[in-house]
């Protein structure tokens, strides 16, 4: 297990150290360094413009691993302090709570040649422009990397006597930077190229233990989602084997946790055992739609297992404070440490699961890989990477039973930190894939978990115009929550794709009027009205040296991808084609840039799957009676990724787009019409022929 170097804490608080008033996890985690932190904030940025400083911006999040390491290190070392507050004006920054500007760095440092990641060292110039940067700096000089306090005093000489490199740095990144932000424009992106793509990210995937690559390994759920589009598109068998291989193999190996349920962030080799071990909300609801799609197709037990777990971990772990209504939305993320080790919450000694399982202790550590001598660090990591399947029903009742016992004693434990601020974006990832989910499998629990967060958003997290927050965490000083930093793309588009699953979920048109909203928002204050697509950051956003406008995902799918299926939805659903016209701008926008790189544009490319193929089902009846929800019961026991639903109790309810079609009930039962691009079925009344109608179609998923 990876341990700390013993941190070397200041004898008393530094007044000058800034981040007590913040409300992020991460930020007050250094509340206490002996650095003179400063938030990000106008005052900073005119305290270093006044002092002719430049500015040491380190950027990390609460559950990051080696942004810990560095802290301990450096930021609570006197030494090292006593440098940084000589030489520099110090910024913290939570890369969760200001997206934007971590977007802007991590380009920066890409352009200087270096890989990006956490936690994120970057030196900028009074004006918030960067001159160079790194990731992790060791204190002493060591991996390949210079000592951090040599970098300080080389970078602080560079500013004050070589001004004239560091403008042409300066300079030459900004316009790079420029040039990011101006993706190339293309033509309609075909069936053919996207079957193109598929086949060639096909050619990435481990055939032996899954995922993309060896080590180290990521979920890539947009990837898997592409290449799961890509078989329910042609019925190609090796992409759905490609997919379900790497779902199966990460919920057996040790990147799962089989006590508490949930996934680690990557597995740092290449058979998913040794997780990064911290749980980001993030991974979690993707996981969560891919399980649901991945069960209608094979049925298989263990990922309606693994959905039910992820959700209850959700429940018992991730709920935020509540409002003043008893509603919760979700928390950010749990920490990879515990006690200044990383992973010791989650791994066991033999001798502990002996005392305490007893007589079952041979059979479970047979099934879940445990031995004296370990499979990790003399330790051991519960896993089931041997396993393709769930055992007999009987077995799996005993290995349950020993794991609830496991549990309750890993609960005595001291916990990793929790990071319980809400993020829209996440929480709106989340809210979707439970609301899909929560059909697929009959569990109308799930539905309402997934309301009371978006009910929670809706009614908290908005400023005194109605205009969406980033983030809000409650703190014993404000109870009540408080509300932090603008709005992104990725918080609209994913909330607005919530509605819309909301909507699809329970046919309240207050959903569909939310997402009409937010996407009201979003077209006016953050689409470019000269290229096309949408800016990262809003309008009014003023502490960003430059609106980035990207299709590329990062940790979390694009929203610019995100939004195609939104608007593409809202064309279907309102019958309002300026919807669906502005989808098409948004993918010409960035279809150029597919023949620059496509691997990082996954989620753009299943927005335009969608945008192609989507499928509208449209029930005639009363959702509430039996005739309708078995219709229902047929349409959710098939694949759903491209599925846009309607339920109206007559064809008057109905977007005029529709209306020619002259719809109607059939012998006054409830009645369906599968429809696309305009051109709708025969009407069908019985649920099996709805299913039938549906497999043999093929183009649901």
């Amino acid at each position: 297990m990876t341990r700390h170097a013993a941190p070397t804490h200041p004898t008393k608080p530094n007044p000058q150290n800034k981040l007590v008033d913040e409300t992020s996890p991460y930020l007050l985690q250094h509340k206490d360094n002996p650095v003179n932190w400063r938030a990000w904030n106008n005052a900073t940025l005119a305290e270093a413009r006044d002092r002719d400083m430049p500015i040491l911006l380190s950027v990390g999040y609460a559950a990051c691993h080696w942004c810990h390491v560095m802290a301990h290190e450096s930021f609570e070392d006197e030494g090292i302090a006593a440098l940084m507050n000589r030489l520099f004006i110090n910024i913290k920054i939570d890369r969760e709570e200001r997206p934007d500007l971590d977007q802007i760095y991590q380009q920066a440092l890409s352009l200087l040649g270096q890989q990006g990641g956490w936690p994120l060292t970057m030196f900028l110039t009074p004006d918030g422009q960067p001159f160079w940067g790194g990731t992790y700096f060791p204190k002493e000089p060591r991996y390949g990397r210079p000592g951090f306090g040599d970098v300080l005093n080389a970078l602080s000489e560079a500013y004050h006597t070589d001004k004239e490199k560091v403008g042409k740095n300066v300079a030459g990144l900004a316009e790079a930077m420029q040039r990011l932000s101006s993706p190339q424009g293309g033509g309609e992106i075909t069936v053919e190229v996207m079957d193109r793509i598929a086949e060639r990210l096909l050619q990435e995937i481990d055939l032996v233990r899954g995922g993309i690559g060896g080590a180290p390994k990521f979920p890539q759920p947009s990837v898997l989602n592409l290449l799961w589009r890509s078989f329910r598109r042609n019925g190609d068998g090796r992409y759905r084997e490609a997919v379900l291989l790497s779902l199966t193999r990460m919920l057996q190996g040790g990147i799962y946790d089989h006590l508490g349920g949930g996934l680690a962030r990557y597995a740092t080799d290449a058979d998913w055992l040794v997780p990064h071990f911290e749980k980001m909300l993030y991974d979690n609801a993707e996981l969560l739609g891919q399980l649901a799609e991945a069960w209608i197709e094979t049925g298989e037990k263990l990922y309606e297992t693994r959905a039910h777990e992820i959700v209850g971990w959700l429940m018992r772990e991730m709920l935020a404070a509540p409002d003043a209504e008893g509603r919760h939305a979700f928390a950010a993320s749990l920490d990879a440490d515990s006690e200044g080790v990383e992973g010791k919450f989650y791994v066991w000694d033999e001798a502990e699961i002996d005392e305490v399982l007893g007589a079952e202790s041979n059979f479970f550590k047979h099934i879940y890989d445990v031995s004296a001598a370990g499979n990790w660090e003399d330790t051991n990591i519960l896993n089931r990477g041997h396993q393709m399947g769930l055992l007999i029903e009987g077995d799996e009742q005993r290995l349950h039973a020993a794991r609830q016992k496991l549990l309750a004693r890993r609960a005595t434990r001291i916990r990793p930190g929790w990071d319980d601020k809400v993020l829209v974006d996440w929480n709106g990832l989340m809210i979707a894939n439970l609301a899909q989910a929560s059909q697929v499998f009959a569990q109308p629990g799930w539905l309402k978990l997934a309301e009371d967060a978006f009910a929670f958003i809706d009614k908290n997290m908005r400023d005194s115009s109605g205009r969406l927050k980033h983030a809000w965490r409650a703190t014993p000083d404000y109870p009540k929550g408080r509300l932090a930093h603008p709005a992104t793309l990725d918080d609209h588009a994913n909330l607005a794709r919530a509605a819309l699953m909301l909507n699809q979920a329970t046919g309240s048109d207050g959903y569909l009027m939310a997402a009409r909203a937010i996407v009201a928002d979003l077209d006016a204050h953050f689409w470019d009205t000269r290229a096309g697509g949408y800016f990262f950051s809003a309008d009014d956003t003023g502490d960003v040296i430059i609106r980035t406008k990207s299709a590329n995902d990062n940790a979390t799918p694009s929203g610019n991808g995100t939004m195609v299926e939104v608007l593409t939805r809202l064309d279907s659903l309102t019958g309002n084609e300026a919807y669906g016209n502005r989808a098409a701008d948004l993918l010409r926008a960035f279809a150029g840039e597919i023949q620059r790189n496509f691997f990082p544009l996954a989620n753009l490319l299943n927005g335009n799957d969608f945008h192609l193929r989507a499928i509208e089902i449209i029930i005639i009846g009363d959702r509430a009676a039996a005739d309708t929800q078995a219709l229902l019961r047929a349409l959710h026991s098939q694949p759903a990724q491209n599925l846009v639903l309607q339920i109206v109790a007559d064809t008057s309810h109905l977007p005029a787009t529709h209306l020619a079609s002259a719809k109607t009930r059939i012998g006054g039962k409830a009645t369906a019409y599968v429809c696309r691009q305009q051109t709708c079925s025969a009407p069908v009344v019985e649920p099996g022929d709805l299913a039938l109608a549906l497999s043999r179609r093929g183009d649901l998923g």
